[in-house]
């Protein structure tokens, strides 16, 4: 097999079975089952705290502690070997990333970090930012770029050597509105050709709109596993966020927007009950 070729037959990416995890008297996750396949985009959704970061972080072999079981392309991460991470990308929210160094340099470093020559890596982090067009700025520092400028950076570190599953936390923030339109395509285009899109935002919009699946996860627990058709059909509600609101439980509080809104114009603020 040739290095970024795919096994046809390994139709599950990820598999999660009774998966726990507890830090100190917390537990954060109660016992989460996910399966995934190869090609699915999957929104991962849930409020702060939910464990959405914990879930992500856990498959990418960063967290080690943990009851249940996980398996990637079929073989379990406990003690896994860690060359199975050469098949995954991904873009964390906030990112750390060497601003000292060029464009060019840093994205031929994540290459050669992932088993790419030199070479390879560099022609072809030339060619990607030449689509993103970011070409006049391939040998300039990092700590020049502007946010939008960054994160394309970091997109493409996650897609340069041509993962099987790319993890996306937040993956938009800072960008255009016409570049938030092509990695769209590039989502479902990737999906297309067998790559599986872990996607997590607050964004219910996009993720509503590029998902295969949505997974909504609430206090450690799975409270919603389908298509946003089927929850939409189930629930009644016109769109994702309204459908996040009712299973998670948020109702806006009136009174709080009422009483920041009346401090910012300097009127008189009600005591909260």
């Amino acid at each position: 097999m040739q290095e970024g070729d795919i096994c046809l037959a390994e139709e599950t990416a990820i598999h999660m079975q009774d998966v726990k995890v507890r830090f100190g008297e917390e537990q954060v996750l109660k016992g989460v089952n996910i399966e995934v396949g190869r090609g699915e985009i999957i929104g991962y959704i849930g409020p702060n705290g939910a464990g959405k970061s914990t879930t992500i972080k856990l498959i990418l072999g960063l967290l080690h502690e943990f009851e249940g079981d996980i398996e990637v392309f079929g073989t379990s991460i406990r003690g896994a070997d860690p060359a199975y991470k050469k098949r995954i990308g991904y873009v964390p929210e906030n990112a750390e990333i060497y601003d000292q160094l060029t464009a060019g340099e840093y994205l031929t470093f994540v290459g050669e970090l992932y088993g790419m020559s030199r070479d390879k890596a560099y022609q072809k982090a030339a060619f990607l930012m030449e689509q993103f067009g970011l070409t006049e700025v391939i040998h300039q520092n990092i700590s020049a770029f502007s946010k939008g400028m960054r994160q394309k950076v970091l997109l493409i570190s996650s897609m340069l050597h041509n993962p099987d599953i790319i993890f996306l936390d937040e993956p938009l923030n800072g960008l255009d509105a016409n570049s938030v339109i092509v990695m769209k395509e590039i989502f479902h285009k990737l999906a297309e050709e067998g790559k599986t899109i872990f996607y997590s935002s607050h964004i219910m919009e996009v993720v509503e709109n590029i998902s295969d699946r949505i997974i909504i996860l609430r206090d450690g627990e799975i409270i919603a596993d389908d298509s946003f058709a089927t929850l939409k059909a189930r629930s009644e509600q016109g769109s994702l966020e309204g459908i996040f609101n009712q299973l998670t439980g948020f109702e806006t509080n009136e009174k709080q927007v009422e009483n920041v809104v009346s401090s910012v114009l300097d009127r008189e603020v009600r005591e909260y009950e």
